[in-house]
């Protein structure tokens, strides 16, 4: 296998992380603190190209595929940029973006798909509801044919960039009584129909940059057009097509805050003086440091090859599904060494290593829990 990176993708990971480095860094505090999404940092974003990254260029984007949109946000996230940025930013792009330009018509993705890459419009997708989580084919959000009409009825909750998004991917049911995937039906919603808003933005204890919330569908009329792929296959075909993409991508920039954190350690840890030497030189502190590393090694390993085997057209379900099972336990052994590192230190919301202690217990739940996620790999590993 070669391991070499293109000259294109290095040259994109550069920007970013100068960029990040620059204009993310010095915001991460203060938006976790406030639990704000920065609309000024956005727009700075979609100006360079950055909110567009796996757009087709036709479209504004930069057409950068799965490997190198990864890498990307890797490289915000060991610039130290907010996670909550991060993974409202991937979000839009992955779970938003990608649906509406793989499923859509050329129709759809003229009109949603240039405003998206450009980041006049942010993206979301709404599959998850109060009583339909990790059951997500028990969906009851309803979509009723009207004329030349839907009418969709329900409440989505979780929904990341829910308080502050334009246009939504939503999976709700078309056909009256069926269960589980089948009668579901995707739709692109946006802004200008009417009967559907942000009710609540949830108030979290990580990712506290990235708004979450609840959405209401109160007979809000989508035009037939605005269906997305074909009628019935809103879970078997938009949802379930873009998982592989989902569990890779938006993990690029839960590494990169890992390569961000390491970074961290080891230089508290040549600053820091006990028994009169830097923490550095006890074999105690080495030994912890080299075990975050190898994780990091060993989860980069992991996501680059997935990206590889997605953007060369080859199935990966067993491979994401497996890293999905454990990485959320890497980045939190990650996190919980760090602040062991620091001490009390590590306790205070003055250094990030107390953010993404709060911030990474996410990656054992959402996209998937990890514990979904070992059953799906246990079917390949048994059939």
């Amino acid at each position: 296998m070669d391991f070499r990176i293109s000259e294109e993708h290095l040259a994109v990971v550069d920007s970013i992380e100068k960029f990040a480095r620059k204009e993310m860094l010095p915001l991460a505090q203060a938006l976790d603190e406030k639990g704000e999404f920065s609309m000024p940092l956005w727009r700075k974003m979609g100006e360079l190209g950055y909110t567009g990254l796996l757009a087709g260029e036709k479209y504004g984007g930069s057409n950068l595929g799965a490997l190198g949109t990864t890498m990307a946000l890797e490289a915000a996230g060991r610039a130290g940029a907010d996670q909550g940025t991060l993974l409202s930013w991937a979000a839009h792009m992955v779970i938003s973006m990608l649906n509406i330009e793989h499923w859509g018509n050329d129709e759809q993705k003229q009109k949603y798909l240039p405003k998206m890459a450009s980041g006049e419009w942010i993206g979301a997708m709404a599959l998850t509801e109060p009583n339909a989580g990790s059951d997500a084919s028990s969906v009851t959000t309803s979509a009723r044919l009207q004329g030349n009409k839907y009418i969709l009825n329900g409440t989505k909750m979780f929904i990341t960039n829910g308080p502050i998004c334009d246009v939504v991917v939503v999976i709700a049911r078309s056909e009256a009584g069926s269960k589980g995937a089948s009668g579901t039906t995707a739709f692109i919603v946006d802004k200008t129909m009417p009967g559907w808003h942000s009710s609540k933005k949830l108030d979290k204890m990580g990712l506290r940059a990235s708004p979450t919330g609840e959405l209401v569908f109160d007979n809000c009329e989508v035009p037939v057009e605005n269906v997305l792929g074909e009628v019935g296959m809103g879970m078997k075909g938009v949802a379930f097509s873009g998982v592989n993409w989902e569990r890779t991508i938006l993990a690029g920039h839960f590494l990169g805050g890992m390569e961000f954190n390491i970074n961290e350690c080891i230089k508290y840890a040549k600053g820091r003086v006990q028994f009169g030497r830097p923490i550095a030189s006890f074999q105690t502190m080495q030994h912890k440091i080299v075990d975050m590393a190898a994780d990091i090694e060993a989860l980069k390993l992991l996501l680059y090859r997935q990206a590889w085997m997605i953007d060369n057209n080859m199935p990966c379900i067993k491979e994401t599904a497996l890293t999905k099972s454990i990485m959320g336990a890497m980045m939190l052994r990650n996190a919980d060494e760090a602040i062991q590192i620091f001490g009390g230190y590590g306790l205070c919301k003055e250094y990030p290593v107390e953010r993404f202690y709060r911030d990474w217990k996410l990656a054992t739940i959402g996209g998937g829990t990890a514990e979904v996620n070992r059953d799906i790999a246990a079917r390949f590993l048994f059939k």
